[in-house]
């Protein structure tokens, strides 16, 4: 091609973009030039781009490739990529493609316990079947079959394995989208480990605090091995300065690489209904990311109650952009497609957001009849599809239009509908519908084939009374609030709406969302104080507010998004929306919240509002056009309008606000700043070194008090073990035993903490069963007691050296674990001393080991409490595994708790009765002592 040329398509290129910038700055162009930089020195954000893209390529009359979007950074750039651009990009293909095999009949793996039995299933019946097509500009790139899934899974989990990981110990897995994110993802399920999806670094300018969010991930799920690309590793050196758990950096290439000597020895790991199948980590929109913990059967109770209730069948193909990082993309879309045989259609979100027609044009050709997406996407194809766009596709074939993961705008429900009308989108295939994380995914649908239903409110009534109350027909606009329908709860799930002191509220009253089923998640991983919030006995709280109409939910925002001022409820969404519709404005970067006035201490109503508006005339101008919109939406002022920069308002990875950490910027005086790549990269190591620092003063603090521990220990053991041993009576032995553990914990200055001590007869005999976590939990045992205790101890320990003589000394029974005659025996005369009115103490478990959780009882106490006709005291003890876990010998300074519950008393002698006691106390331990079920 020519100089002149070059030039001349340099030049329409540089008039392109000076254009949008002229019409983003209100006709106050600056001065472009084919190397400006599009986003630092043009403002233009990945939305703008889009619109850029889309101008050049209309005044060309090409297609672009999709990384076009990301890749250039200047005029002179997006030149070269239209010049470089292939004739095979000219038009799209909209021919239609079978995405599976016409009448093949497809199963569902309805007895499936895990997700690595259903990938089973189907590799064992169809293993040539296509299960994911891999689309890219339009162009289906690759495919995936069940087979090859299964296969190259288990060469990754050798790979895995190789690397050290351990059965339960998390994978964190930061892939684009891709084929090696589903084998990376059953790699680390058929290794036995544990899932962690991340997203990777996206903006330049946001970098830093992506990198520091996911660190937060890292250090929560304490994943040793991250599998990440190759470009991705010098942001990995950076993460593993600031997590020290992390030990391995891979990509899935190399773990491939590693696992492929094994061949088809490979095995996968051993798993179970009730472990560990999925760490989800939430996006944080109001706070910082949580674990939140799914299991194989949460997993697969919501992806058939799911099914179910839309009736999927052989012939559905879903077709998807959503991040595979995303719950939504992960679940809802994936899995559900795997569990269900369908056929997936997946691009990345790339793909979508440089040219929202492209999910379109995928479902026309595929003929998709399922699809997922949040609001957003929605009223981006509304924006961005232009008529000429929509030509020739055929949108009939669409059934499911889910729309969920935030907030639901009518508008935007409204002009979707009206703008594909015309090529075929029918209104009731558009599906509003309510899901998180915490009940993996999915928890309520509407009825299938109606149109979505709009709620129109008093405006005044909600916002005073926190009652939906309908407005009449014909009130104005002005006066009314409208909320979009969720539909009801999915078929064995249940919800309800409560006040603040958890009692349940009626219709049409606003309130907490709670919800419990088999989907419902045990909690947030290593985090027992989050958990704790969300747990309200069996159910579980959203952090959501709605109101329940005919049995259907209308969600109404987030409880920490809620402003209370002048008696109002107030909800940011409305406002924000509408201020976001203003011109000058950007679209979706709005964030109203409540700042607390440090002079003052009362809170203050506050606007943060991107604008590339950069006169101050006009900047007055629409601050007080959005005070005047505010006032009018909810009938109060603004305290302030901070008129921000572009990417001044921080978003989740899915694209939601995070109002809380915006707030915290204002607050700080720093929003709008931004820095460099390698101003942020000198940042985050300065802070990996500071970190380092600190994990290196902790070590240090840490060897210290352990040397301290076994100090104390080597001084107080002696003595007190030789008078227990030397004096062999039991209840002198047992008073000399507890007060050598108190002083010892005294003086290690780890107190152990007793509650319930009234549900210990005082003097009458009973059985105590308590779980068993730790080497220190008989020391924690004896310290807790005040009155002696027949230690029932397994046969090995009579001969030991040490323990031996010790336990004799405060009469211990042996008793056999493994020979049944000896047991049986072992049982009867366990029996008698409880007959004889002895108190025995049990660990029913029998022994612990490393893996956390409480594993399941042996009968032979409660055999003896049944037949002796003594109360149980159930005791569980906290905090022991922290303090020294098996196969360690360095203990760590921990809180250490013990709770003595209510006595257990069997309803009679015999077998049954003793197994429904052993059943009784172990579900009130479980309840009580913090760990996970080992038998589930």
């Amino acid at each position: 091609m020519s100089t002149s040329r070059d030039e001349a398509v340099e030049a329409e290129v540089v008039r392109i973009v000076a254009g949008l910038v002229g019409e983003l700055r209100a006709g106050r162009p600056l001065a472009v030039s084919p190397d400006s930089h599009l986003e630092r020195d043009l403002g233009l954000d990945s939305l703008a781009r889009v619109e850029l893209l889309a101008r050049i390529e209309r005044s060309a009359g090409v297609r672009l490739p999709t990384d076009t979007l990301t890749a250039a950074e200047t005029p002179r750039q997006l030149a070269q990529a239209l010049r470089d651009a292939h004739p095979d990009f000219a038009a799209a293909d909209l021919e239609p493609v079978a995405a599976a095999p016409a009448g093949e009949h497809i199963e569902a793996p309805a007895t499936a316990a895990t997700l690595v039995e259903v990938l089973q299933w189907h590799a064992g019946h169809w293993p040539q079947r296509v299960h994911v097509r891999l689309l890219h500009d339009d162009a289906e790139v690759a495919t995936l079959s069940y087979g090859s899934l299964l296969d190259t899974g288990l060469r990754m989990a050798s790979g895995l394995r190789r690397a050290g990981l351990q059965p339960g110990e998390a994978v964190a897995i930061m892939l684009p989208t891709g084929l090696e994110f589903f084998t990376s993802f059953f790699g680390a399920l058929l290794a036995g480990g544990v899932p962690v999806p991340m997203y990777p670094p996206t903006r330049p300018s946001q970098l830093e605090d992506h990198l520091r969010r996911q660190a937060g991930i890292l250090a929560s799920s304490a994943a040793p091995v991250l599998v990440t690309v190759a470009e991705a590793r010098l942001a990995a050196r950076v993460l593993r300065t600031q997590t020290p758990t992390l030990r391995h950096v891979v990509t899935p290439q190399e773990l491939q690489a590693d696992g492929a000597g094994e061949g088809q020895a490979a095995r996968p790991a051993v798993s179970a209904a009730g472990n560990l199948a999925l760490l989800q980590y939430t996006s944080g929109s109001t706070g910082n990311p949580k674990g939140v913990m799914l299991t194989h059967a949460n997993l697969l109770a919501n992806i058939r109650a799911w099914s179910r209730a839309i009736t999927v069948a052989p012939e559905d193909v879903c077709v998807s952009w959503l991040p595979l990082y995303h719950d939504m993309g992960l679940i809802g879309t994936w899995l559900g497609s795997l569990y269900n045989g369908n056929p997936l259609v997946l691009m990345s979100p790339l793909d979508f957001l440089s040219r929202p027609v492209n999910w379109l044009r995928a479902i026309h050709r595929y003929r998709g009849t399922i699809t997922a997406a949040p609001n957003f996407a929605f009223e981006l194809v509304v924006r961005h599809a232009a008529a000429a766009d929509l030509a020739g596709l055929d949108l009939s074939c669409w059934r499911l239009a889910i729309n969920g993961a935030e907030p639901v705008s009518p508008d935007t429900l409204e002009r979707f509908c009206a703008h594909l009308a015309p090529v075929g989108f029918r209104r009731e295939a558009m599906t509003p519908l309510y899901g998180l994380a915490e009940n993996a995914v999915g928890l309520t649908v509407p009825v299938l084939g109606r149109e979505p239903r709009i709620d129109r409110v008093q405006r005044d009534v909600f916002l005073r009374r926190a009652q939906a109350v309908c407005a009449a027909a014909g009130t104005d606009d002005a006066a009314v609030m409208r909320f979009v329908g969720s539909g009801r709860p999915l078929p064995g799930h249940a919800l309800r709406i409560v006040d603040a002191a958890g009692a349940a509220l009626p219709e049409r009253q606003v309130g907490r969302i709670e919800f419990q089923g088999p989907s419902a998640t045990a909690g947030y991983y290593r985090n027992p104080e989050e958990t704790a919030r969300l747990l309200d006995g069996d159910w579980r709280d959203t952090g959501d507010l709605g109101y329940l109409a005919d049995g259907e939910l209308f969600v109404t925002g987030r409880v920490k998004d809620m402003i209370i001022r002048g008696g109002r409820n107030l909800y940011p969404y409305e406002l924000e929306e509408a201020i976001g519709a203003l011109p000058g404005v950007r679209r979706g970067c709005v964030a109203v919240f409540g700042a607390v006035d440090a002079a003052t201490a009362s809170e203050r109503l506050v606007a943060v509002v991107e604008t590339r508006e950069g006169m101050n005339d006009t900047r007055s101008a629409l601050g007080r056009t959005i005070e005047d919109l505010a006032l009018e939406r909810l009938g109060l002022p603004l305290d302030e309008v901070v008129l921000a920069p572009p990417h001044s308002v921080l978003k989740t990875s899915s694209g939601k606000i995070r109002r809380a950490a915006t707030r915290d910027l204002y607050l700080a005086g720093a929003l709008g700043s931004r820095h460099s790549v390698r101003v942020q990269m000198l940042r985050l190591a300065a802070a990996g070194i500071a970190a380092q620092g600190r994990r290196f003063v902790a070590r240090c603090a840490a060897l210290a008090w352990a040397a301290w521990a076994w100090t104390m220990l080597l001084v107080l053991a002696p003595p007190v073990w030789l008078a227990v041993a030397a004096l062999r009576r039991p209840a002198l032995g047992w008073r000399i035993a507890r007060l050598g553990a108190r002083a010892y914990a005294r003086l290690i200055g780890v107190p152990v903490q007793v509650d319930g001590a009234a549900n210990l007869p005082p003097e009458a005999p009973c059985v105590i069963a308590a779980n068993h976590a730790s080497y220190v939990d008989g020391l924690v045992a004896v310290a807790a007691l005040a009155r002696p205790f027949t230690f029932v101890a397994k046969r090995e320990l009579q001969a030991h050296p040490v323990a031996g003589p010790f336990l004799r000394g405060i009469g211990a029974a042996f008793v056999e674990r493994f020979s049944l005659p000896d047991s049986v025996e072992a049982a009867r005369e366990l029996g008698a001393r409880a007959r004889a009115g002895e108190s025995l103490f049990f660990f029913p478990e029998g022994t612990f080991t490393g893996r956390a959780g409480l594993r399941e009882f042996r009968l032979g106490a409660f055999l003896a409490a049944a037949e002796a006709g003594l109360p149980v005291v159930p005791m569980s003890i906290r905090g022991t595994r922290a303090v020294l876990p098996d196969d360690a010998w360095m203990p760590c300074r921990a809180p250490v708790a013990v709770l003595l519950d209510a006595p257990v008393v069997a309803a009679g002698p015999g077998w049954q009765a003793a197994v429904a006691l052993r059943d009784t106390v172990r579900a009130r331990i479980l309840a009580q002592c913090g760990e996970p079920d080992l038998t589930a």
